[in-house]
């Protein structure tokens, strides 16, 4: 039996409102709800199809749990101004309100039981 690795994508952090359309906002920080589409007007980062691309290329079973879609929607969730030495802007690795990184959590669980 081969080992199966995963990995996860999150590139969900955007700095412009442009990307879910909207022009009177500069960036995510502030907003208070998530985007009411099934589709993220802005679209996948590129750095997504470059590893959708090197992942085809690997020799070893990989099975990419993307979690970038969902992310994305979910512009209310992760703006937080804290950072080495104070605010330093957006850090989009910190998700500030409950939901994101539990769906994320529940996601990875619900696959590593499934294989």
């Amino acid at each position: 039996m081969s080992k199966q690795h995963m990995g996860t994508d999150s590139g969900s952090c955007r700095t412009s409102s442009r990307d879910w359309g909207d022009p009177t906002a500069k960036t995510c920080r502030g907003e208070t709800w998530p985007m009411l589409s099934t589709r993220y007007p802005g679209g996948p980062p590129p750095s997504q199809d470059v590893l959708k691309r090197v992942l085809r290329s690997v020799t070893k079973a990989v099975r990419l749990l993307d979690i970038t879609g969902l992310s994305q929607l979910r512009k209310d969730g992760h703006p937080s101004a804290f950072g080495y030495g104070g605010h330093r802007g957006n850090d989009c690795t910190h998700w500030c309100l409950p939901g994101v990184p539990d769906i994320w959590n529940e996601l990875l669980f619900a696959a590593l039981m499934q294989g």
